[in-house]
């Protein structure tokens, strides 16, 4: 992945807080006063001895997690208990749990937030683990690096979740558009939107977003930047570059969507929960929207990767990391359950087979993936995208009233504000 693996590897000299709920002070753990063997001593494939183990993740997440908890709990004799916890209430469980000492055995994060979870000592060292794996080589890079603290790895990619430019072939033939063409930069995903809009349904719209939800914004507009040959960081993340020229293209470019009134209204106030909603149910033309969602998309889509205002193609490479966390006492049993995860079996059969993501790069190209293009198209522009990483992300630009969104609802909703000192509010955030 361009540009990641060098930013990360600066991060990493950096002495960074936790995001704001995490607030707390943590030691590394080793494992050695866990009541079974550390990670370390789980040997290749761990330990399946019957053990109960506990695991979190956040709801965005909940269909893969299941799908692959469900699969490890009926071929192993190891069981794992799952707890789907509210994206909101997440950072905040996570954080409470770390300061008691009560963190369960596996735990998933925002790929984002790993690098402060890491810094705080919150994941068990799993390096030993992860470079016995044969395949290592061909695990995703990014969420790898995410999880390097000191050249040693603390977690394996749980979910990849990319964005891509999603539209509804149907829509488009009315619109008069080629259903199997997708737009080639944002002039014409903008005139694809607006033919969709000229169709005067009721209740569809061209196109749509979460214009009062920071993550939703990071997550589809930074890779039209980044398609441009753009930067939305500084190397070391602790500087935006969000009022340069590619940025204010991107920004234009919506404003335009907005008072066209191609944009669904209800956008303007979307906080994150119900921002794909509208899609979902055929109601919107085309968008930026989340690859995890394919197999739940219940008409036919067409798939590619966010285009720059030029052109180009790339994606925001989210999801979740996940580790053993420093209070389990079942370790080796924990690596069980990750070794598998990363197997063929879980990754094509398991993965692959509900049209998600696989962190393989050597099973890309799985049977599944073959049946369908779109999986192909997805998994090709995985490997142009990028994860920006930053200490303090979630104050900058996933929390509520975040500067950036402050930015981006000045520059499309609101007509207002000086582009130059709102890039400058982020910047003092990624600096403290």
């Amino acid at each position: 992945m361009r540009r990641t693996l060098g930013r990360r590897t600066a991060l990493r000299s950096l002495a960074g807080a936790l995001v704001a709920a995490l607030a707390i002070s943590v030691g590394a753990c080793t494992g050695d006063d866990s009541s079974g063997p550390s990670v370390a001593e789980a040997g290749p494939n761990g330990i399946d001895d019957g053990s109960e183990l506990t695991l979190w993740t956040r709801a965005p997440l909940e269909k893969q997690a299941k799908l692959l908890v469900d699969a490890y709990n009926a071929s192993h004799q190891n069981k794992v208990k799952l707890t789907v916890v509210p994206n909101d209430d997440y950072v905040a469980k996570v954080g409470a749990a770390a300061g008691s000492d009560s963190l369960p055995d596996l735990f998933a994060a925002d790929i984002v937030y790993v690098p402060n979870w890491v810094n705080q000592g919150l994941f068990q060292d799993l390096s030993a683990n992860v470079g016995g794996l044969g395949f290592k080589d061909s695990i995703n890079k990014g969420h790898l690096a995410a999880g390097t603290l000191d050249g040693k790895e603390h977690v394996l990619p749980f979910v990849l979740d990319l964005s891509m430019l999603f539209w509804n072939k149907q829509l488009f033939r009315d619109a008069g558009l080629d259903p199997e063409k997708a737009p080639a930069n944002l002039t014409e995903y903008a005139a694809a939107a607006k033919a969709v809009q000229a169709l005067k349904r009721e209740g569809v719209y061209g196109t749509a977003a979460g214009l009062n939800c920071g993550g939703c914004l990071v997550f589809t507009w930074f890779p039209a930047i980044w398609a441009d040959g753009g930067e939305v960081l500084s190397d070391d993340g602790t500087e935006a570059k969000l009022a340069d020229d590619t940025a204010q293209k991107v920004y234009s470019t919506w404003q335009d969507l907005w008072k066209s009134g191609a944009v669904l209204p209800a956008s303007a106030g979307e906080t994150g929960p119900t921002w794909t909603a509208a899609f979902t149910e055929g109601n919107v033309g085309l968008m930026l929207y989340p690859a995890t969602l394919l197999s739940s998309t219940p008409f036919d889509v067409g798939v590619a990767g966010i285009p720059g205002p030029s052109g180009g193609a790339s994606t925001f490479v989210g999801g979740d990391g996940i580790g053993v966390s420093k209070d389990s006492k079942k370790a080796a049993q924990a690596w069980n359950f990750l070794s598998w995860m990363m197997s063929e079996e879980a990754q094509v059969e398991v993965l692959a087979k509900n049209k998600d993501v696989v962190s393989r790069s050597d099973l890309a190209n799985n049977k599944y993936a073959a049946e369908d293009p779109r999986l192909v198209t997805i998994n090709e522009v995985a490997g142009k995208g990028d994860t920006p990483v930053a200490l303090n992300f979630q104050q900058a630009f996933n929390a509520p009233n975040s500067p950036w969104l402050t930015l981006v609802r000045n520059q499309v909703l609101n007509g207002s504000g000086n582009l130059q000192q709102d890039n400058g509010e982020i910047t003092a955030v990624l600096k403290q």
